[in-house]
């Protein structure tokens, strides 16, 4: 296939590919990676520990079945878990696991299709590109002076995606009947929730699909490619996007562009959270994935940080049990990920080592049979020296981040 890519293929489209798709290499593959991506069980219950048990089976019947045109995805589990942050709930959706089989292995054929042609600025759930690369080029941006920023928001992207212009979009390159078939089968899957049975699904993606990524971006690509052509600083993963100006102008000239797109393509700019803002100014910055950018500076957004405390919170409750090394290394859990991600903040951290180690305190003060929040006398009782000792993860900002900008490694 890579070979052909190469070469092009016959009017630009792919007319012979579910074999791909159905081919038993093509599968194992697939299964391996579900097992390694873990995960729970959907709607007939099948485990990952199954999947392994019997994974000859499995693959061999999903072979038979997508041969002979008899597969049918399951409705995807629906549930509802707490919202980091709020006293709101959100919908997790988890596909059967030979669902996710099947979907990565359709992955595995289309993606190559699309991925060369997908515009450099978008790094969303993309092969071998991240968040930290799409952080650094918004920083580049800023450093050359485009800080009139179109701070862009789809309302309910994923879930609002007109499907008949998704399959339009995939029959650009796709020309096997089959394979849009089954991308068809996937998309009208429907969900099921206890106690509210089967809801169809008549636009957007399957919640949790292995393919959702791969679409949702297909679906943006020619807006990518639209900005690209008037030569504006777009930076895009998945449907967070920011387009970097270089004057108030273009900025607006950029927006009223990008609606008429989203207009075309049946979705909605959401109409707060979109605006134009100066990002040279105090109080002009704006957030993208989970920074903040501000006058040449940018550091964890308000809600990373509040995100931090409410999940440190949880593990930190003043009458926790186990030793204090248990529970320094299970608050390790979260600070070594977070502080991972966020160590390019242009300040130190060292206010949230305070309020991680006064939560510490909170719990030896409890101990010693003392009500009430940690005083100057704890933090003598306890000193930072004690929680070091103890192996408590420091968060720590990047000693680069005192050089300019464009030396930053995001």
């Amino acid at each position: 296939m890579l070979a052909t890519l190469t070469k092009g293929v016959k009017g630009g489209k792919w007319y012979s590919l579910i074999d791909k798709v159905w081919k038993e290499e093509n599968l194992e593959s697939a299964i391996n990676a579900v097992i390694r991506n873990k995960g729970g069980a959907g709607v007939d219950g099948l485990q990952i520990d199954k999947l392994k048990e019997d994974r000859v089976q499995i693959r061999s019947k999903l072979h038979q079945q997508l041969k002979d045109r008899s597969y049918r995805p399951k409705p995807v589990k629906r549930v509802w878990i707490p919202k980091l942050g709020s006293k709101e709930l959100r919908p997790l959706g988890i596909p059967a696991v030979p669902d996710r089989v099947v979907q990565t292995a359709l992955r595995n054929v289309l993606e190559p299709i699309f991925e060369r042609d997908f515009a450099p600025h978008s790094y969303g759930f993309r092969p071998k590109r991240g968040a930290h690369e799409a952080l650094r080029e918004v920083a580049r941006h800023l450093e050359t002076g485009h800080t009139w920023v179109v701070d862009a928001d789809i309302k309910g992207y994923f879930d609002n995606i007109p499907q008949d212009k998704l399959l339009a979009a995939v029959a650009t390159k796709i020309a096997d009947g089959r394979v849009l078939e089954l991308i068809e089968h996937f998309l009208r899957q429907g969900v099921m929730e206890s106690g509210k049975g089967w809801k169809p699904t008549e636009q957007g993606t399957p919640q949790g699909a292995v393919i959702s990524p791969l679409l949702a971006n297909l679906y943006l690509d020619p807006l990518d490619h639209l900005m690209v052509r008037h030569g504006w600083k777009m930076v895009r993963y998945a449907d967070d996007f920011v387009v970097l100006c270089a004057s108030p102008e273009e900025a607006q000239a950029a927006l009223q562009t990008i609606r008429q797109w989203m207009d075309q393509a049946g979705l909605t700019l959401h109409p707060t959270k979109t605006r134009i803002v100066d990002a040279s100014q105090k109080g002009g910055g704006f957030d993208f994935l989970g920074y903040h950018f501000e006058r040449g500076k940018h550091w964890p957004r308000a809600k990373s940080k509040a995100k931090l405390k409410e999940t440190i919170r949880e593990k930190t409750p003043r009458g926790r049990s186990g030793t204090m090394e248990s529970i320094i290394t299970d608050v390790n859990k979260t600070l070594r990920g977070w502080g991972q991600y966020f160590r390019h903040s242009s300040y130190d951290l060292e206010d949230l080592n305070s309020w991680v180690r006064q939560r510490l305190r909170g719990i030896l003060r409890r101990r010693s049979k003392r009500p009430g929040r940690p005083t100057v006398y704890d933090q003598k009782r306890w000193p930072n020296a004690y929680f070091v000792k103890a192996g408590l993860h420091p968060l720590r900002a990047d000693p680069q981040l005192k050089l300019p900008i464009q030396n930053l490694a995001f």
